[in-house]
């Protein structure tokens, strides 16, 4: 694991900011083999910016809340924080708020992972265009192997010191909990029931794509959670399930 945080501390100097603790056991989210793509084809996107550098992303759930990761929100304050949205750029264009409150999911682990998910309140609200829409959350997992996409400005290969200017995307195949735990992949017992996987061979989420949006059938199924490598055989890339987690971004979301 600790060729994990060295990557990491690379990454750290290229967003400009240091890596909460959270992040310490696994890469920071995980977009390779992808295409750069336009904000109006993924328009509940957004860049969560830490100290004005990009550091996760997000998706909009609501014209002030935001979805993201909880191993995002670690040793960081609200102050710190602020959101870029519509825009298929991170430094520049769409509209950019500051961050109000946010909430991390009181039983987010970061040594297992578990029930990485959080809740950002933004400083005012979003004006819906065809750049800036809400996404719903999956009430089901997908099946096994269905088409999905993701989304994000994060590396375009494990271990890079650079993230795109553009929006990227790539599209994978679910990779259900029980499978991604099977002997068929590598992790087994690291894969717990707020997980869900994606893959496809040499396409991956990437560091710096870690809070955003895995997308199946119009909704929201995942958020980019960890993963060994970028497009490492056998390790899919790892998202919080957001059918099982719905209820508390529900609940949340009125409470922040």
């Amino acid at each position: 694991m600790f060729k994990f945080v060295i990557l990491l501390s690379v990454v750290a100097c290229a967003f400009g900011a240091a890596i909460p603790e959270g992040l310490l056991p696994q890469l920071d989210g995980r977009i390779v083999g992808g295409t750069a793509t336009t904000i109006s084809s993924f328009p509940w996107q957004i860049s969560l910016q830490r100290n004005g550098g990009h550091s996760c992303g997000g998706s909009v759930f609501r014209s002030n809340i935001i979805v993201t990761a909880a191993h995002c929100l670690q040793s960081v304050s609200a102050s710190s924080l602020q959101v870029r949205a519509g825009s298929s750029y991170w430094n520049s264009g769409g509209v950019v708020f500051k961050v109000a409150s946010f909430r991390n999911h009181e039983g987010y682990n970061a040594k297992t992972m578990v029930n990485d998910i959080a809740v950002i309140r933004l400083s005012g609200n979003l004006g819906m265009s065809s750049t800036i829409r809400t996404i719903g959350l999956a009430s089901n997992a997908p099946a096994n192997g269905a088409a999905a996409s993701v989304s994000g400005w994060g590396t375009q290969s494990s271990g890079s010191s650079s993230i795109p200017t553009q929006l990227q995307f790539v599209n994978v195949k679910i990779v259900g909990q029980a499978q991604c735990a099977s002997s068929s992949y590598s992790y087994g017992s690291q894969i717990r029931s707020t997980m869900i996987c994606a893959s496809a061979p040499g396409k991956d989420s990437c560091q710096g794509d870690s809070g955003g949006p895995l997308v199946s059938g119009g909704v929201l199924v995942g958020v980019v959670s960890w993963g060994y490598g970028c497009a490492a055989s056998n390790y899919p890339g790892v998202y919080a399930d957001v059918a099982v987690l719905r209820n508390w971004v529900n609940n949340a979301a009125n409470s922040v």
